[in-house]
């Protein structure tokens, strides 16, 4: 059964992020399909765009980083699928409440977008049920400067992990473990 890794970036990001062409190169080495999306800000638009490819690739897995960890999760929820969550922000609307009413940068181009109340209400609407934790791998760093990775922990406290001391919110030297997570994803 062939599986199709699924890679969803966080806030500000895009699908040819430092991280998504780090894993598109490895997977793609690997002869295993990959995708990795340029989302929307908005919310509901992400989430619609992921729940199509999801549908599209029955076999599909995911990997979400900060943001893209919060919809893996939801997703990985909602059509009881396997995700590895990096630095995932678990608590979304909470951690991305500073830049309401202010503008955000798209790291891809430097262009400037809004965000608003309405976007923060959006992601309740995709707060995730309680998933199969055995289908969850958290990898965590503790130098996080904007998550406390002891949230992932107590939100998810029977899920696979490595919690690293040191690092950062982008996961430092996250392929030391591209082995363990296509061993986890597609096993």
């Amino acid at each position: 059964m062939d599986k199709t890794v699924v890679y969803i970036h966080g806030f500000g990001s895009s699908g040819f992020g430092t991280k998504a062409e780090l894993f598109r190169n490895y997977f793609k080495k690997r002869g295993v399909r990959f995708i990795a999306p340029s989302l929307s800000y908005v919310p509901r638009l992400a989430v619609q765009t992921l729940q199509e490819i999801v549908e599209n690739c029955p076999n599909a897995v995911l990997i979400g980083s900060s943001l893209g960890g919060f919809y893996a999760l939801y997703l990985a929820t909602q059509f009881d699928t396997k995700a590895v969550l990096i630095n995932p922000a678990l608590y979304a609307e909470s951690t991305l409440r500073r830049h309401v009413q202010g503008f955000a940068t798209n790291y891809y181009d430097l262009s400037q977008f809004e965000w608003n109340d309405s976007h923060l209400a959006m992601l309740k609407e995709y707060v995730a049920g309680k998933p199969k934790e055995e289908n969850i791998l958290l990898l965590l760093q503790k130098d996080d400067d904007i998550l406390d990775y002891k949230e992932a922990l107590t939100l998810l406290p029977n899920a696979k992990n490595v919690v690293e001391e040191g690092g950062s919110h982008g996961f430092e030297g996250i392929e030391r473990y591209f082995a363990k997570i296509e061993e986890f994803l597609l096993s």
